[in-house]
């Protein structure tokens, strides 16, 4: 399998349909640890942590990464913020964790449809990349 570096750089960004719609659609499954009307928030499957949560809007509207957030977007985005403190909560992870966003080839996204790393549960390490 190719590594998430490589996997970022051969990426193709779309608006179209990615494997979180496929998550979101429970056409794949997914150990869901937090969902309401609008995200949803699953396990990753290959943690770097070992607590490792994938946090994603249900619905993408053109928001394939940060770089393509809108005025419009304010909602989603906060409420992405404020369910990742709630998850970080729920979680254990009083003593800190961090937040991760990858955007575009050279920050590692590999998935165009926008979605938060929760990663905690260990000492992190700076700088991260």
């Amino acid at each position: 399998m190719a590594s998430e570096k490589e996997a970022a750089i051969a990426a193709v960004p779309s608006d179209g349909p990615t494997i979180f719609d496929k998550i979101i659609n429970r056409q794949i499954p997914s150990t869901v640890v937090f969902e309401d009307d609008k995200v949803l928030a699953f396990r990753d499957i290959a943690p770097q942590a070992p607590t490792h949560i994938v946090i994603i809007p249900k619905v993408k509207d053109g928001l394939t990464g940060l770089n393509k957030a809108e005025e419009r977007h304010c909602e989603i985005l906060g409420h992405l913020l404020y369910v990742t403190k709630l998850i970080a909560k729920q979680e254990g992870l009083d003593d800190g964790y961090r937040v991760v966003i990858n955007d575009g080839p050279n920050g590692c996204q590999s998935v165009f449809h926008l979605h938060l790393h929760l990663i905690g549960g260990r000492q992190m390490n700076w700088p991260p990349g």
